[in-house]
């Protein structure tokens, strides 16, 4: 798998099919292969880029602390790399807040931006930062990782199941658990809050929320669509990780946002902004 060396540390990706590219940010304590099973569904005249955050999957540990401002930059110089006209960039979790952070900070780079589950939309509470501190420690981590998982995904799929198995593991080695501690301790940081920040950004946004998350709250996903100047809020029946659950109503909400974003004109009719839908598990 090859990798990218940036200034704040090396990542591991890969890339499948040719054609206008879109790239892939997984959650935090899960990897690149969580993606797989929409990838399949992309038809010709896509390229995907899938992404491991430091610490996860193929990557090494990072150099410094992975807070959200250091994996923004990571984003950042992977795209002005591999895909320097724009991508369509999509990211669950902390890989939404960065999505969004790098939509605002370089709408260069972002021809369209789908949010899963992103962090950075509401606001913080004493029960919120509290459940931070505790995700700080790496002894806790490693302590409720299985429940936890099992709480925010909501595995029914045989991909479910998968992603769950591939985030228990990635807590179970130093590099992993080092790594998923600084990420949420990124999350109580003053920075983590997007929402004044939320109304700068311009690429054709698609919001994909889980029903059922525990973690991030259907009023977080309200807000970011009110705040985001056009953008389609898609509700999914599931928890965290929407894209595990029903690959294929996420792929044909990104699919119509790719067309939307590379100008693909016989497929504009399909994109609806400003509006609300369900999806339901097939």
């Amino acid at each position: 798998m090859p990798t990218l060396s940036t200034s704040v540390g090396t990542v591991a990706y890969d890339s499948r099919g040719r054609g206008d590219p879109i790239v892939l940010l997984p959650s935090g304590g899960h990897d690149l292969h969580d993606y797989d099973e929409l990838r399949e569904l992309l038809p010709d005249g896509f390229r995907s880029i899938g992404v491991d955050w430091p610490g996860h999957g193929r990557s090494p540990a990072g150099t410094a602390p992975a807070t959200e401002l250091r994996l923004t930059q990571i984003v950042e110089e992977l795209l002005e790399a591999l895909t320097p006209d724009g991508a369509v960039l999509v990211g669950n979790s902390v890989g939404g807040n960065v999505a969004a952070r790098l939509a605002i900070r370089r709408p260069d780079l972002v021809r369209g931006l789908m949010v899963i589950d992103g962090g950075g939309f509401e606001a913080s509470t004493l029960a919120s930062r509290g459940f931070c501190a505790l995700m700080s420690r790496p002894w806790f981590v490693r302590l409720i990782y299985p429940l936890f998982s099992r709480a925010y995904m909501r595995p029914r799929t045989a991909a479910d199941h998968r992603a769950r198995a591939g985030a228990i593991a990635i807590t179970r080695t130093t590099r992993g658990v080092t790594a998923v501690t600084e990420i949420w301790h990124s999350f109580s940081l003053p920075e983590h809050d997007l929402r004044a920040q939320a109304g700068r950004i311009t690429a054709p946004t698609v919001l994909v929320w889980g029903r059922h998350d525990p973690v991030l709250s259907f009023r977080a996903a309200e807000t970011a669509r009110d705040l985001i100047p056009g953008s389609r809020l898609v509700v999914i029946d599931s928890g965290h990780l929407p894209y595990t659950t029903n690959p294929a109503a996420v792929a044909a909400e990104l699919i119509d946002l790719a067309n939307v974003a590379f100008d693909v004109a016989t497929n504009h009719a399909q994109y609806r902004p400003s509006a609300t839908k369900e999806q339901q598990q097939p």
